[in-house]
């Protein structure tokens, strides 16, 4: 009977243990709710001019992953005709999340004038620990896939968006930092969320919003580099209204042309 309880214990114990860091990477999501769509106008800036690039759409399902309650988001863009013949972008993320937010996968396929890359990235939950097993493709079809563990959660840029999409700024400053370790297909990078402020900046759409101004970065060579800066409405849906893109090639921007499906009422728009 000893040793039966005795095994009973360590049972719970590893079960306790197996779901403490999925646990300790929930968070709860006050801001969107699964049918949100939101679409934006691309424009890409050649040569000191901005032209009309192309298009980009969020969208964000109920789903199911692996038979567990998910929301699917996905974001993708097109670049035109007219675009393509200086520069072809075609970039297409998808990511899935628990409903309480602990990142579950995530794939980013781009192709960026002739380089083209297909990341993946698989998280379990089990020791008590994150662990990540990473994928990425070239142009010639090989893969390189790897492994990582982290004490600490980890997330990817389309996970982490949905996160932060929650995020209480109450009290923040101009220059708070939010550290995040940042999951692709070749490795796990320490990157940050900075807080810029706040902004009005007006949409496609024709309407104005009272926005916080956030800028996602990564690690390069030593120093952080601005990867993207986003514009989100000052209100409980921070719905991205502007989005600034450092790229590889240059610098482009989307503004967003209509939002369907928005959990909350959206409230900054400025009269």
């Amino acid at each position: 009977m000893k040793k039966s309880g005795n095994l009973m214990v360590l049972v719970l114990l590893m079960t306790l243990l197996s779901v403490s860091a999925s646990a300790q990477c929930t968070f709860k999501n006050t801001a969107f709710k699964g049918g949100e769509t939101l679409t934006y106008n691309l424009y890409y800036n050649w040569k000191f001019v901005w032209v009309k690039a192309g298009s980009a759409s969020m969208h964000t399902v109920q789903s199911k992953y692996n038979g567990r309650d998910a929301f699917r988001a996905s974001l993708t863009t097109r670049g035109n005709n007219r675009v393509d013949e200086m520069f072809v972008l075609r970039d297409t993320l998808l990511c899935y999340s628990s409903t309480d937010m602990v990142p579950l996968y995530f794939r980013k396929g781009a192709r960026e004038g002739k380089r083209y890359t297909v990341d993946e990235v698989w998280y379990d939950y089990k020791d008590g620990r994150v662990n990540l097993r990473q994928s990425r493709m070239h142009k010639d079809g090989t893969v390189k896939t790897i492994t990582n563990t982290s004490n600490d959660c980890v997330y990817d840029m389309l996970n982490i968006f949905l996160r932060a999409r929650s995020f209480n700024p109450e009290g923040w400053k101009k220059g708070h930092v939010v550290k995040i370790p940042i999951a692709d297909g070749n490795s796990v990078d320490e990157a940050i969320l900075k807080y810029r402020g706040k902004s009005t900046v007006k949409g496609d759409n024709g309407y104005k919003y009272r926005c916080l101004e956030l800028s996602y970065m990564e690690m390069e060579k030593g120093k952080y580099k601005e990867i993207v800066r986003f514009y989100v409405t000052d209100d409980s849906n921070h719905i991205p209204v502007r989005l600034d893109l450092f790229l590889r090639f240059g610098s482009a921007k989307a503004f967003v042309t209509n939002i369907k499906g928005n959990r909350n009422a959206i409230e900054a728009v400025v009269r």
